[in-house]
């Protein structure tokens, strides 16, 4: 069995290339069933951290995109199907939750859901396996990344 918690550190990544491939690390480790609670401000690298999730998971990431506009983009790998969720156009009031299906999406415990800008989630009580990434850091600036 594949092991979250050897992951669990502060990493410092000095390029793009070093983010996709800690956000490869945690794909690698991943069992089904996790939610990916992502959080970080506008270019902190989110959606590229994404990427090498769903690298690790043998999908095509030129077909990732940032779902800021779709709410949910659904993608079927090799492994598990994973659901994108970016929550950053809402405001916090909003509920947004039940109208992308949220519940619904939770009920897969075998699917990997990735949720960006959760902080802006009323109250949800999350049963299944959460993984909280922290992406500190924007433009050429290194990045703090911190996975707990």
């Amino acid at each position: 069995m594949k092991n979250l918690q050897s992951l669990k550190a502060e990493y410092i990544c000095r390029s793009p290339e070093e983010t996709f491939d800690l956000g490869e690390k945690l794909g690698e480790n991943l069992n089904g069933g996790e939610v990916v609670l992502l959080s970080g401000e506008l270019g902190a690298g989110k959606t590229l951290f994404t990427k090498g999730v769903l690298y690790a998971l043998r999908y095509d990431v030129d077909e990732v995109t940032s779902p800021s506009f779709t709410l949910v983009n659904f993608y079927e790998t090799e492994k598990f199907e994973v659901y994108h969720i970016d929550f950053w156009r809402l405001n916090e009031n909003s509920d947004v939750a039940s109208a992308v299906g949220l519940d619904e999406i939770l009920e897969d415990e075998t699917a990997v859901v990735i949720i960006e800008w959760s902080e802006r989630l009323k109250e949800i009580k999350f049963s299944n396996k959460i993984v909280r990434v922290s992406i500190e850091g924007d433009g050429d600036d290194a990045r703090k990344i911190t996975i707990q």
